[in-house]
């Protein structure tokens, strides 16, 4: 059977002027496909054997190349958005024709220029396209170990789950709601730390470090607060971990971590609503 989307090895079962015609087997030479003379390999004839990858021409008919492309189906790639429209987006994939990113296959807007992680789908018209969405097509075999560092692209937010993030762009990752720290944003690359590896062989990350380390990074980032808050937070540590988590980033437990250390280091003064830095 002749695979749209992936790179196979087909035999030539016939020649013509205009190129080759491709098939899986001499013997199943009535399903075939076309490799256009420009790309068939000088010397090539009738049983030879050829790598080619198969997709479809600008009038959507199936033609073989033996260029490599970016990206294949089932896997994952970042390809740059060359053109944008009213019904999507063309990225380039390394072929003549570009591939379509269909509007409701996007997360978050994209800007001609852009380079956006994607997986590849046989659409319903058995048509190639790209998506966003690329849950599905990331591996859960990554060679990562719990305390590991890794880096990877967050394709998608939930207010439910977290980042969901493609470690290497390549394996399934993901950043718990309770573990989301800073500025974490659809489609930037973050840095993480590999907490466990699930039975699944998914990864589950967090950005801060153990909490041992993280400790000092939150208390100069809480003193930094307060020198933009000219010295005196409109909060302590007793205020709603919401409020919390909106004004510093921390979680109620971290930020009761760092308020300790500073208070121990004699830094701060807590009041009945508010956190003061001490004159030095």
């Amino acid at each position: 059977m002749i695979r749209l989307g992936e790179s196979q090895e087909l035999v030539i079962v016939k020649k013509v002027n205009f190129g080759v015609y491709l098939a899986v087997s001499p013997e199943e030479a009535r399903e075939r496909v076309l490799l256009p003379a420009r790309q068939v390999p000088e010397g090539s004839g009738v049983g030879d054997r050829l790598e080619v990858f198969i997709y479809r021409d600008s009038e959507d008919r199936l033609i073989a190349t033996t260029h490599v492309p970016k990206l294949q189906v089932g896997r994952t790639a970042e390809l740059k958005v060359v053109q944008t429209g009213k019904l999507g987006a063309f990225l380039d994939w390394g072929l003549e024709k570009d591939l379509f990113l269909p509007f409701k296959q996007q997360r978050g807007k994209v800007r001609e220029g852009d380079t956006v992680l994607v997986s590849l789908y046989i659409d319903k018209s058995d048509r190639l396209c790209a998506t966003m969405n690329v849950y599905e097509a990331l591996k859960t075999d990554s060679p990562y170990q719990a305390g590991d560092r890794v880096r990877g692209r967050v394709y998608e937010l939930s207010d439910n789950f977290g980042a969901f993030v493609a470690v290497d762009n390549q394996y399934s990752g993901l950043i718990a709601v309770k573990e989301l720290y800073g500025d974490v944003r659809l489609g930037a690359d973050v840095e993480a730390r590999v907490i466990r590896v699930r039975e699944d062989g998914r990864l589950d990350l967090g950005v801060r470090e153990k909490a041992y380390l993280q400790m000092d990074t939150d208390a100069e980032k809480l003193l930094e607060l307060l020198d933009a808050y000219e010295g005196a937070l409109p909060f302590n540590d007793k205020a709603a971990p919401e409020v919390i988590r909106h004004e510093t980033g921390m979680s109620k437990n971290e930020f009761k971590r760092a308020v300790g250390r500073l208070l121990k280091q004699g830094k701060i003064q807590i009041g009945e609503k508010t956190i003061r830095r001490c004159k030095s």
